[in-house]
């Protein structure tokens, strides 16, 4: 670049686009200093600076060309007049205010919580003083509608924009156009929403309605749970409000998470749930046809309303008590909509996700959410998050012990999400941040934060006393007018309606609940049904029955021919063109099949027959241990072709995404996504299978009991790879003994596949079958490439997923006496160790899945084998780990009463706090005695082995 100083001597007086280009270097050379070329950056160095992170240079320059007819270069610490000073001293007040004057902002309706003094609003920080606000100073670009103003005007405007019921925080955003598009929106009201009789009559009638259902259930059920929203009525007007606006601009869906506080309002007053059905669950007639059920302020709900737009589908998703974990359910929830609906830009689905305080601030898987928000895989076009800010956190918190930020949403700002905190007990303030919240949303497609703050006027539940831990605040809230007392004494002051008619409002809504009508205002009694989908057909089969995964062998073959296409001139790395030349070999019958070719096959097939595919995790692409190769890279330009996205014309989607670097916000990602697409199969796929740690709670309150406790059933598939190879406690087990522990109800199924035939009919059986259950597959390492795991097309093609495989060398069954029972990669290790010593009188059989358990299977080939004396489950896992625990108590309930003298036993680790050893030596030596042990042999330990 030239440098500055020679440019700025050229005889061309900058113009207002020059000015604004000079403006974002500017900012730029704020933020990051080495961002802007060297010429610039020693130019801004002469700038004068006060304390402030951001100081608008863009008016300078346009005053510095007004007054001399063209832009001259400042001198270090000089300005030319005394004026230009001041005058850069008011554009940097204006970016104090609008960095720093939300902690100003009157946002604690009690008035109590503490602020602290904000030093860069006062005049004289800037080296201005009173003297100064009766001269006129250029606006630059405050957006107050005139190019010039008093410092007086301008303070003035600035505090009721910046200091009033609003605290904005927008300045953390590197986008000016962002930047630029809050600041029209927020100066440009200068405190003053403008809003008609009619809206404010219909912001009154929300807030009767959400304080009269609390007062209604307190009074008819003293002392019940209802996590009410009394103190925070502003949050149903705010809700209304967005999905109004929402459905004005074309948005057909919403689907909502939240916690328990206000949930039950939002289903009545919201939703329409009618308030006959709620007060049948306070009472306790109202169960669940099946399963557990669960309490109703976690319970779910859909329903259709009307706004200007048209007619809008609610989803408010089901949540266990782990507050924070719906969050990534709604987004997948929402994504798998948007898939559906074709909507790339998110115009038709919007994510609403509500948050308490402290929950927001302290669950690390907001984190994670607010990280996938922008990323291919995941992001749904923007969520709004609306935090319900009781400032006291769950019970007895205080916001110094709850978080290390001053507020609780600073959290959200590591997306350079804007942030509108609001006060609760200003509706009309409610309102208008709401608006502002959603237009962001729907211009730019990236989150937005509303800052709820506002109290609550019981304890954490209605059977809790808060003043035991929060004394100052609870006196102060006995004494505090309800946001809708306060709300309708000031329409009344303005003469827009008389107190009778507020009072007549109280008494119609309690008049409407006592008849059991229905209170929300905008419900649709006859929904349009094209709005959802229909899950009846998936729902009432039962798992016995037969379900044909076979293929056609010549259709195969083409597909596989299909995915062997690769672009003109596209070059792989060599190590994976010699797996994708030997995959086509597989998949054309040449060549026996390995575990990528039969998964990758299964794919086409499912694709082929119009199910969509979707597989994510941290390295399913390529897969961890370089099986799949699902993704290739052209080593020339890095460009990716996906085969599996050509296997014909037309077909249904699929997609495979190396995720983010998250387990649990991920797979709840996944989660929701299953439970809305229900023609899909769906697969996260752990790195290893013991990161599945990290998302425990996604599995033990959604996974394995979401269809008991909500009826919500689920396809989702977890490929979790699992099995000892010597490298240590971390990289072996995928907790199978966790998975079968959960397992009851035929709530979801657990394999442990050991052939690319077993693995391809069961990723077609759980797509073909009209099942819905969660699939958790042990998925193998080892196995990958094991010389002994591979199958035949026309097991592909011809076959089907057996649940237990029978001995399959030829033995004379008369005469075995020995059967030992195994899953998964052990049974590989006992194989060859019985050929090798020629042990004829000892069968292995599979169980290949272990839930639901296949009893009926199992004791049909043990009567096969007619003089059995011992039965032993051997595994590789400790004994108090793995399938031992599961499997013992129905080997002995079903073998035993047989009739015959059989013995049971175990062979495997003996128990352990860890999942395996670190030490590669002890591994294999711990191995070798599991085999020996299940096979009955005795080996002479000696030496080194001593």
């Amino acid at each position: 670049m030239q440098d500055v100083a020679d440019a700025l001597r050229l005889d061309t007086e900058l113009s207002a686009d020059s000015a604004a280009y000079i403006e974002e270097l500017y900012e730029n050379y704020l933020t990051a200093p080495d961002s802007v070329g060297e010429d610039w950056r020693q130019y801004f160095d002469r700038f004068p600076k006060g304390d402030q992170p951001h100081s608008n240079v863009r008016e300078q320059f346009l005053l510095l060309a007004r007054n001399s007819g063209r832009a001259m270069p400042m001198q270090q610490g000089e300005v030319s007049t005394e004026h230009e000073r001041r005058q850069i001293a008011v554009l940097q007040l204006i970016a104090a205010y609008r960095n720093r004057g939300h902690q100003k902002a009157k946002l604690d309706p009690l008035g109590l919580a503490k602020r602290e003094d904000v030093p860069d609003l006062a005049l004289e920080a800037h080296g201005l003083s009173k003297s100064d606000l009766d001269t006129v100073f250029n606006t630059g670009n405050l957006a107050i509608g005139k190019s010039e103003a008093t410092l007086g005007e301008m303070v003035a405007d600035m505090e009721a924009t910046y200091c009033g019921s609003i605290g904005a925080e927008y300045m953390h955003i590197v986008d000016t156009k962002e930047k630029r598009w809050i600041q029209q929106r927020l100066e440009g009201t200068k405190g003053k929403f403008n809003f008609s009789v009619d809206q404010k009559k219909h912001v009154l009638e929300r807030l009767t309605a959400a304080e009269g259902l609390e007062k209604y259930l307190g009074n008819k059920y003293v002392g019940a749970k209802r996590f009410g929203v009394e103190g925070g009525e502003s949050f149903i007007p705010m809700v209304n409000e967005l999905i109004q606006r929402a459905g004005a601009v074309g948005c057909k869906e919403v689907v909502i998470g939240m916690p328990h506080r206000g949930r039950l309002n939002l289903l009545v007053n919201i939703m329409g749930k009618n308030p006959q059905d709620l007060f049948g669950e306070f009472e306790g007639k109202t169960l669940t046809k099946k399963g557990s059920g669960d309490v109703k302020y976690h319970q779910g709900f859909s329903s259709n309303v009307m706004t200007p737009g048209g007619e809008v589908h609610l989803a408010l998703a089901f949540n266990p008590s782990h507050l924070e974990i719906v969050g990534p359910v709604v987004e997948g929830s929402v994504r798998a909509r948007q898939v559906r609906r074709k909507d790339i830009g998110g115009d038709d689905v919007l994510p609403l996700i509500v948050h308490g305080d402290a929950a927001f601030a302290g669950q690390g898987v907001n984190m994670e959410t607010f990280q996938m928000s922008q990323t291919r895989g995941y992001t749904v076009g923007g969520t709004v998050h609306i935090i319900v800010n009781n400032q006291v956190g769950f019970t007895t918190s205080d916001p110094r012990d709850a978080r290390s930020t001053e507020y609780c949403t600073d959290v959200a700002k590591m997306i350079q999400a804007p942030i509108f905190h609001v006060n609760g007990d200003d509706p009309e303030a409610v309102i208008f941040a709401t608006q502002l919240a959603h237009d962001f949303r729907h211009t730019f497609r990236k989150d937005v934060i509303l800052d709820l703050f506002c109290y609550r006027r019981r304890g954490h539940n209605e059977a809790d006393e808060p003043a035991a831990t929060q004394p100052i605040m609870y006196q102060q809230i006995a004494k505090q007018p309800t946001t809708r007392t306060l709300y309708a004494d000031k329409l009344i002051a303005e003469n827009i309606i008389d107190r009778a008619t507020a009072d007549r409002l109280v008494e119609d809504y309690r008049a409407d609940l006592e008849a059991g009508k229905h209170v929300a205002n905008a419900l649709v009694r006859e929904p349009n049904k094209a709005l959802f989908v229909d899950w009846t057909p998936y729902l009432g089969h039962d798992y016995t029955d037969v379900w044909d995964t076979t293929f056609n062998i010549e259709r195969l073959k083409e597909l596989g021919q299909n995915m062997a296409k690769l672009p003109e001139g596209f070059k792989m790395q060599r190590q994976v063109a010699k797996v994708i030349d030997d995959r086509f070999k597989m998949q054309t019958g040449e060549m026996p099949l390995n575990w990528g070719a039969a998964e990758t096959l299964a794919y086409a097939t499912i694709l082929d027959e119009g199910y969509l595919v979707r597989i994510t995790g941290e390295d399913v692409g390529r897969g961890t241990f370089s099986h799949r190769h699902a993704k290739l890279h052209n080593q020339v330009d890095g460009s990716v072709y996906i085969p599996l996205c050509h296997v014909k014309e037309n077909q249904p989607r699929f997609v495979v995404w190396d995720s983010l670097l998250s387990e649990e916000a991920v797979l709840a990602f996944e989660y929701g996504y299953a439970t809305t697409v229900p023609k899909s199969l769906i697969i996260w796929e752990a790195q290893f299978g013991d990161f599945a740690n990290c998302a425990q709670v996604v599995i033990d309150q959604f996974i394995a009991s979401g269809e008991t406790k909500w009826e919500r059933v689920c396809g989702l598939t977890m490929l979790l790879p699992h099995g000892y190879e010597g490298q240590g406690p971390e990289h072996s087990s995928a907790r199978l003994e966790r998975f079968l522990q959960l397992c009851a109800e035929d709530n979801m199924q657990v394999l442990t596949p050991t052939t690319p035939a077993q693995i391809f009919h069961a990723l077609r059986r759980q797509v073909v079958r009209p099942i819905r259950k969660p699939m958790i597959v042990m998925s193998p390492k080892s196995l990958l490439r094991h010389k002994l795991a591979t199958s035949t097309l026309t097991e592909l093609a011809e076959g089907t997923f057996q649940t237990v495989i029978d001995e399959i060398d030829q033995l004379n069954k008369a005469d075995v006496n020995r059967l030992v029972i195994c899953g998964g990669k052990v049974y590989y290790d006992l194989l060859e160790k019985r050929r090798e010593l020629g042990l004829d009188n000892v069968a292995i059989i599979r169980v290949e899945q272990l839930y639901p358990y296949p009893a009926d299977v199992l004791n049909a080939i043990i009567e096969t084998y007619p003089n059995i004396k011992d039965v032993v489950w051997a595994q590789e896992e400790p004994k108090n780990q793995g399938a031992w625990l599961f499997i013992a108590p129905r080997l002995y309930e079903e073998i035993l009463p047989l009739g015959r003298n059989i013995s049971i036993s175990y062979a495997g680790r003996e128990a352990s706090a860890a999942p395996a050893c670190g030490s590669p030596y002890l591994h294999a030596k711990q191995q070798a005695q599991l085999v020996q042990d299940a096979l009955g042999v005795q080996v002479e330990v000696t030496g080194d082995n001593q």
